[in-house]
């Protein structure tokens, strides 16, 4: 039997294991394809395979391999540090019916950034700021709506000054496209263009493109704003950009329901204030009747 002994070395997140096991040697071409297949989801970039002899003096004549993995990805986060980098940011009470829903979200913006193949772009921008100022409609203060998008934003460390701008401009820009011209940017020039263009290349190409539900709600953002909600526009942008639209479909009836539970969770909470701010003014009143009769 040969002796397998795979270390591997992640320089780029700062993470280091070492094991080792024993397989038949051929075994091994197999064996070694999966551990390429398992390393590259973790973004592992490269494997360094070296042959010598075995350092168990036992068995001089097996042979010893030694299995390098290299990252040259930056240092990746965990989400409690990014959770924990938002609380840092905003210190503040956030009432529970915006708290719960807006942890959540913080998760899944973090799993999908350090994915192996995230991309930032403007529809992912959008579709985000989208997401936020849907969910904040209704906060208390505008000012504390501000400073939450900011510590959000910055603990997954972005900018979010480029979030807004971003969506911004594909806002402007699609407010003033039509279904046709809103399908068939690739025949044409501009910034948005252009950043459509490219979008369409990597998800065709799989190499540097991840699908997420901010992106699907991005595109669905664009067709509100060109005034082309039609399933069959959709259904062309998508093929426009080389996205399932199965995907879209299910992630924005998802979007719906958030939408739809958050209206009726912020309607009975806007009963509970008022009933509890009348009870106040009554009792302010019963009280200052019952001064006015004492004096």
């Amino acid at each position: 039997m040969a002796a397998v002994t795979s270390v591997s070395t992640f320089s780029g997140i700062k993470q280091s294991f070492d094991c080792s096991r024993k397989i038949s040697a051929r075994n091994l071409s197999s064996n070694f394809e999966v551990l390429k297949f398992r390393l590259s989801c973790c973004g592992v970039d490269s494997l360094t395979v070296n042959s010598r002899a075995s350092p168990n003096n036992t068995d001089r004549n097996a042979p010893y391999f030694s299995v390098q993995c290299m990252s040259s990805g930056t240092d990746i986060p965990t989400v409690a540090e990014t959770k924990m980098n938002f609380l840092k940011a905003y210190k503040r009470p956030i009432p529970s019916i915006y708290n719960t829903v807006l942890q959540e979200l913080l998760v899944q913006h973090h799993l999908m950034k350090y994915k192996r193949t995230y991309r930032y772009d403007g529809v992912f921008a959008l579709g985000f700021v989208t997401v936020y100022d849907r969910l904040m409609e209704g906060y208390p203060s505008d000012e504390d709506r501000e400073a939450i998008f900011q510590a959000y934003v910055k603990a997954l460390n972005d900018s979010p000054e480029q979030y807004r701008a971003d969506a911004q401009k594909l806002e402007e820009w699609a407010r003033a496209q039509n279904p046709s011209t809103l399908v068939d940017f690739s025949s044409r020039e501009g910034e948005v263009e252009s950043i459509l263009k490219d979008i369409a290349q990597r998800a065709g190409s799989k190499e540097s493109f991840s699908y997420s539900r901010f992106f699907a709600i991005g595109l669905f953002r664009l067709l509100e704003l060109a005034n082309a909600t039609e399933p069959t526009i959709l259904e062309k942008l998508c093929a426009a950009l080389n996205v399932n639209k199965k995907s879209v479909d299910r992630d924005l009836d998802v979007y719906r329901n958030l939408l739809s539970k958050l209206v009726q969770a912020k309607e009975l909470l806007k009963e509970y204030i008022d009933r509890e701010k009348k009870k106040r003014e009554e009792r302010v009143e019963t009280q200052k009747a019952s001064e006015a009769v004492k004096n």
